[in-house]
């Protein structure tokens, strides 16, 4: 018998010994290597109290009165918090990545899609918090060589890269540590834009200056983490229960992801700087941005890593994820250095409408034919034509919808893929789900 995984994603038998990598990159993570809800939380939350984030919140800031802003933040959290719940739980449900639950859906070729979409984007987005961590230490520093920056790049990124190496466990240990932290110098900065404006009534009172359309701020606040929130279940699948993956993502991504978005808004509206790690700089504390910085971005990178590790796995049907860690930190540092971060919201924008069909195409045929669960012995076909049509059709209705200023784009995509998958995986009679193994 063949040593290698299963193109289904599945190893048994003799199999087993060719899965060298504890973070089952390819397969089914087992029941004795789930993880409590409060480490699957605290993972999370790590992944999305995430400081560029804030940059998001800057550019929406100023173009909204506070109740708009309030308004628009909160759409854009419901959405990408309730899309990410229900990925969460089906990667609780399935104990597969994202990537491999998608070989199911798409096909086992089909899922290339994914991978190289998924991991393709999610090393554009490491490159962009490693080129600003280069570019915050060196303004901390009043340092103008570019040598300087570069070093601090490639210095913080084989830091990043090595806590992804180590997978699960190194993510969770450096959540726990810098997350409380990072919060509470969070909310001082906060408290402290609050006094350079009056409080609650005077941040109120401000006029905006610039202009954005609803549906454009909304589509920046899904984007800020639309394509990692597709890869939840890169973690959920560790939980040991769906509702605990569930209120896993409610806490990351709705409550983590929105406080951050909001505190950029209100930093560029009192001190005219989004980024609290600048605002602290202005105050004087350089230490403390840095300690906000570097502790930050660190926690937040590895999993972005680790995201491009799972995705490289099944692209190239490997059982371990660590030779695609190196070779994505690879890239995405090259791409620092080429200063990829100074296109941030352009790219949030193109992830908030492309992304989410795909997830929305996985929701829709897991509810189709797999709530009862995948059969053990099925093997996906190389492609399945249904849901790839019906992720075309939703993506390019999400980008209409961007291009004509109608409705929200990502929310557009989203549904429209949940409902053509579903309605195509029902006609088509191909429904599997029955006495699968739940």
């Amino acid at each position: 018998m063949s040593s290698a995984p299963r193109t289904d994603g599945r190893v048994t038998g003799a199999d087993e010994a060719a899965v060298v990598d504890p973070d089952y990159p390819v397969t089914p993570v087992p029941a004795h290597a789930r993880k409590s809800f409060f480490s699957v939380a605290v993972v999370l939350l790590g992944f999305t109290v995430f400081t560029p984030t804030m940059l998001a919140g800057a550019a929406l800031g100023p173009a909204f009165s506070f109740g708009d802003l309030l308004l628009v933040i909160a759409i854009g959290s419901l959405v990408l918090g309730a899309y990410v719940a229900v990925m969460g739980w089906i990667g609780a449900r399935t104990g597969l990545t994202t990537v491999v639950m998608a070989r199911y859906t798409l096909g086992s070729r089909g899922a290339k899609l994914a991978s190289i979409l998924l991991g393709g984007t999610q090393i554009g987005w490491y490159g962009v918090v490693v080129g600003t961590i280069g570019d915050l230490t060196a303004e901390a520093f009043g340092w103008e060589s570019y040598g300087a920056r570069a070093a601090v790049m490639v210095a913080t990124s084989a830091l990043m890269c090595a806590t992804a190496y180590w997978g699960y466990r190194g993510m969770y240990w450096v959540s726990l540590v810098s997350t409380p932290l990072i919060l509470v110098l969070a909310f001082w900065v906060l408290a402290r834009s609050l006094q350079e404006v009056g409080g609650w009534g005077g941040l109120a009172a401000i006029e905006p200056t610039t202009s954005m359309a609803i549906a454009v701020a909304v589509t920046t606040v899904v984007g800020t983490f639309v394509s990692a929130g597709t890869q939840a279940p890169n973690w959920t699948r560790f939980a040991r229960t769906g509702s605990h993956a569930v209120w896993a993502c409610v806490i990351g991504f709705l409550v983590g992801n929105g406080l951050m978005v909001f505190f950029g808004a209100v930093g560029a509206l009192t001190f005219g700087e989004g980024d609290f790690v600048l605002v602290l700089y202005q105050l004087g504390l350089v230490g403390w941005g840095l300690v906000l910085l570097f502790g930050n971005l660190w926690k937040s990178n590895a999993d972005t890593a680790y995201a491009f590790g799972v995705a490289g796995a099944e692209l190239f049907d490997r059982p371990r994820k660590a030779p695609f860690v190196v070779g994505g930190s690879v890239i995405a540092t090259a791409l620092a250095l080429a200063g990829v971060e100074d296109h941030l919201v352009d790219y949030l924008v193109l992830l908030g409408t492309f992304i989410p069909p795909l997830g929305g195409v996985i929701i829709g045929d897991f509810l189709a034919r797999w709530r009862r669960g995948i059969l053990e012995d099925h093997v996906p076909p190389a492609l399945r034509w249904p849901n790839l049509a019906a992720y075309a059709v939703a993506a390019f209705l999400a980008w209409l919808s961007g291009e004509l200023g109608v409705g929200i784009p990502p929310v557009i995509g989203i549904v429209v893929a949940v409902a053509l998958s579903m309605a195509l995986s029902r006609t088509s009679g191909d429904r599997t789900g029955a006495g699968a193994r739940g």
